[in-house]
């Protein structure tokens, strides 16, 4: 057998560059290279490898968890066919992509970690930045990845490699399966050669299928399907993934069944299509949280059903509501008891749509959603043209990039109150138009997420629509952006605090408290909450420039006060070659509202506060609607 004597961390770049997809036809590299940060436990192993064979491109990155989340945010523009390694030192290095990491697979999105481990020998322990404990001496921080990563192995002798590589790729290619997965590699081991199999190298092609359901479980769910009189679509994020919107379309269009759409799944139907009912859940419109109130038939198409979809249980209200789940993964499929159509989206539709071909719902029903659809884009353009003073509303905001994006331009967002606006207001005209972070909404992923979208769709623009908060957590990937030339607009709406805890916190009574960006009571000794009156907290606001914090990263910036400035902005934004930060500053209270849903958050039970338990009155009426889907 012939052999080839490398290094082990020369075996796991070589074979990473060799490792393809295949799905309809379409085959493409399944790797786009490495980001990374070099450190003791890396930089003679990997990071040798990687200045070895620079086919296998590495990216020089500012922040641990940010490269994680930019692989991340490439995965899902890529469908999940194409992603990046991403390689740290032993330490702090590794720990810092544990959040991002948890993201990932809590997204079910593809991402190959490569933390740097202790010395497998043992001889020269403790070294720099090791985790003694007395009970063992066969563990490291990086087995605290173990929970957030699908598949996790540590390479303790260079020919371990030869089977764990595999796995991982098994792993990070499934559709059902996917998620993080972590090989961690002890600094020793990936400077010790072997003489590796020929074979292990050479161009592997990992088959991405399109399994049908059960043929009598899709007779049975058209059957049901015929049998209803309400029945509703949710469409998550399995219907983009499994590139089913044009079959998703096909047959809403021929049965007249209605869309909601959760936040991963939003573009699964252009915002203008009659069926489309918009955001549905907490963050919903009213057609579609009211159609799903009164479904007796819910089809959820690549859903996970999180509590923001459901509206933590609320959202079906029919005592026979019955469920009929498409989904890859059979664990998703079986929730709500559900009729289980564990399978490919787009290969489930089809083969759903054959056995409806002569069925549709009454006339009554489609016009009614289509009347939902038209009354919700009188409502979108309300918010829009708010003409709120003397600062725009964020619904004002959103509305202005809107409006000037091209159809194929990206919205990308993860946390704060922009997620929930933009799932109601923003108009979907492409399937990858709109890209939210919501499984995890991780504070810190927009500006990393953008590098990741604007390397997968390097022709479209990037629209970044970060808070305050979240860019004070994470801005520093903007250095990365000029240095690789990748050009992103960043919208920066500074409504100096936590805007969306803010107003959660109003809700539940407790006044928006540690959520504002105020000087601390020097009489009181108390951090200020919306008790005070403007004025006051005018004089209370702290001296924090952001728009000169992205300037000093290397942005061009551009402020922005009024619609008519921003438009302006957003202009000359596009033109510019390097990354452009659009500041502007928004009113904290003038929030897009709620409809026809209810989010559960617990409120304290006993207060001194009259507020928290008026809350509480309210949180317990609510719970009422909740319900077990048995």
């Amino acid at each position: 057998m012939e052999t080839i004597r490398l290094t082990m961390a020369q075996a796991v770049v070589r074979f990473l560059t060799n490792q393809f997809v295949e799905r309809d036809g379409a085959r493409s590299p399944f790797f786009a290279g490495c980001f990374g940060i070099f450190g003791h436990g890396n930089v003679a192993g990997i990071g040798q490898a990687l200045q070895e064979y620079p086919e296998f491109r590495y990216y020089l990155t500012r922040n641990e968890q940010a490269m994680v989340h930019t692989a991340a945010a490439f995965a899902k523009m890529k469908n999940r066919l194409q992603t990046f390694a991403c390689t740290t030192s032993i330490g702090p290095g590794a720990t810092n992509m544990l959040t991002a990491a948890a993201g990932a697979t809590i997204n079910r999105l593809p991402v190959l970690l490569l933390p740097g481990d202790i010395f497998a020998r043992r001889n020269v322990a403790p070294v720099l930045q090791q985790l003694e404990l007395p009970h063992s001496q066969d563990l490291s921080v990086n087995d605290c990845f173990k929970p957030v990563s699908r598949y996790w192995d540590r390479i303790n002798r260079p020919e371990q490699v030869i089977h764990a590589l595999p796995e991982a790729l098994r792993t990070l290619t499934s559709q059902a399966e996917t998620g993080t997965v972590t090989l961690a590699l002890p600094q020793d081991v990936q400077a010790e050669a072997w003489d590796y199999p020929a074979g292990l190298f050479e161009e592997r092609i990992w088959f991405v299928p399109r399994p049908l359901p059960d043929a009598a479980l899709l007779a049975r769910a058209a059957d049901q399907i015929r049998a209803s009189r309400r029945p509703l679509i949710v469409a998550g994020g399995g219907v983009i993934y499994s590139a089913a919107t044009e079959a998703l379309a096909a047959f809403t269009a021929r049965t007249g069944i209605p869309v909601g759409e959760t936040q991963a799944g939003k573009g699964s139907l252009h915002y203008a299509d009659p069926r489309n009912l918009g955001a549905i859940g907490v963050t919903g419109t009213f057609g579609a949280n009211i159609m799903a109130r009164e479904a007796d038939l819910v089809i959820a198409i690549g859903t996970r059903y999180s509590d923001f979809t459901t509206a933590s249980k609320t959202a079906f209200q029919d005592p026979e509501v019955r469920f009929i789940n498409i989904n890859v993964a059979e664990f998703d499929a079986h929730k709500h008891s559900g009729l289980p159509l564990t399978g490919d989206a787009r290969a489930a539709l089809e083969a759903l749509g054959e056995r409806l071909a002569d069925w549709q719902v009454d006339p009554e029903y489609r016009e009614r959603a289509a009347r939902f659809n038209r009354e919700w884009d009188a409502e979108v353009d309300r918010i829009y043209d708010l003409g709120n003073t003397p600062l725009l509303s964020q619904g004002e905001v959103i509305g202005a990039v809107n409006r000037f994006s091209d159809d194929r331009d990206v919205v990308l967002c993860a946390a704060g109150s922009a997620p929930g606006d933009l799932h109601k207001l923003w108009r979907t005209r492409d399937p990858k138009g709109y890209h939210l972070e919501y499984g995890y909404s991780c504070m810190g992923y927009e500006i990393a997420g953008g590098l990741g979208a604007k390397l997968a769709a390097p022709d479209r623009e990037i629209y970044v629509v970060v808070g305050d908060g979240s860019y004070l957590m994470m801005a520093q990937e903007i250095v990365t952006s000029i240095q690789e030339r990748i050009k992103l607009t960043i919208i920066l709406i500074d409504n100096r605090g936590f805007g969306s805890i803010g107003g959660l916190s109003r809700s539940l009574g407790s006044k928006g408290f540690g959520t504002r960006y105020l000087y601390r009571d020097e009489r009181t000794g108390l951090l200020p909450d919306d008790g005070y009156a403007p004025s006051d907290a005018a004089e209370r606001e702290l001296p924090v420039d952001l728009a000169a914090n992205a300037r000093s990263l290397g942005a061009h910036v551009i402020r922005a006060a009024a619609v008519q400035d921003l438009e302006a902005a957003l202009a000359e934004a596009k033109q510019q070659e390097r990354t452009t930060v659009i500041y502007v500053e928004t009113d904290r209270y003038a929030g897009v509202p709620g409809y026809e849903s209810w989010w559960d958050v617990p409120v304290a039970e006993v207060s001194t506060n009259a507020d928290v338990l008026e809350a509480r009155a309210w949180y317990e009426e609510k719970r009422r609607n909740e319900r077990f889907h048995v």
